[in-house]
């Protein structure tokens, strides 16, 4: 045997086998590792604004944990999207149906951003029947409506109105601000499939397709939940419209 067969024969035997590596699920496992590590940053900041005295030296800092705490939110919502988009390509996000107060969900969006709804003075009307109920996956809606919510308070210009009614037997939820309104990009693609998303959106496109995604999983005689943004409206800046069956 020629010595380069030999020495290539060597090298084949003596090369480590990479084990399979399945990715997906290695993502999903950091996923939940990074959820974990915000849940605790949360609480973090939240101890440290408890601790703040309200005073004018101390009223800066509080305004910048308002920012953080704000941001983790942000982050922490865009892993719950990875993960149920994942879930959802495997098969593997089943809905849990049940009677879900509406007005509660936004009690307790109002609560977890305090922080920054008073840090950037945001006045927050919910227009809610307290005994207003729906069926409908109460983790998934919360995700979806929360998102929402979050980028409402980010774009508002100091006022958010929240409504809730029940329309041609449909739950209609509207969520509007009076920033600038959503961009005409943001217009054309919230009809948009995933691959049509421009990278450059980033996470806009896909807060716009884990929105629609949640909705559409939602179907009861022959109806299927929808979203759809427009601008306009009683606060003349961005609105957003959950349809459920």
């Amino acid at each position: 045997m020629p010595v380069n067969d030999i020495m290539t024969s060597l090298d084949d035997n003596t090369k480590p086998h990479k084990d399979t590596v399945d990715y997906a699920l290695i993502l999903t496992s950091a996923v939940h590792d990074m959820k974990n590590s915000l849940c605790l940053l949360l609480q973090s900041i939240e101890s440290m604004s408890a601790d703040i005295n309200i005073s004018q030296d101390d009223s800066k800092h509080a305004a910048k944990l308002a920012d953080l705490h704000y941001e983790v939110l942000r982050l922490n919502s865009g892993l719950i999207q990875v993960l149920s988009l994942y879930r959802d390509e495997k098969d593997q996000l089943p809905l849990n149906i049940a009677e879900c107060f509406i007005a509660d969900y936004f009690n307790e969006f109002c609560i977890k951003n305090q922080m920054y709804s008073e840090s950037h003075h945001i006045n927050i009307d919910i227009d809610i029947n307290e005994d207003l109920a729906w069926h409908c996956d109460h983790n998934l809606i919360s995700y979806l409506l929360s998102d929402v919510f979050i980028n409402a308070l980010r774009y508002s210009e100091g006022q958010i109105l929240v409504t809730a009614n029940i329309i041609n037997k449909q739950l209609v939820i509207e969520i509007a601000d009076n920033g600038h309104g959503y961009p005409d990009s943001m217009l054309q693609a919230q009809h948009s499939s995933m691959s049509e998303l421009s990278s450059k959106q980033g996470r806009t496109g896909l807060g716009l397709y884990f929105a629609r995604l949640i909705a559409s999983a939602h179907k009861i005689k022959g109806k299927t939940g929808q979203i759809s943004l427009a601008n306009g409206g009683t606060l003349g800046g961005g609105i957003f419209t959950l349809t459920l069956p």
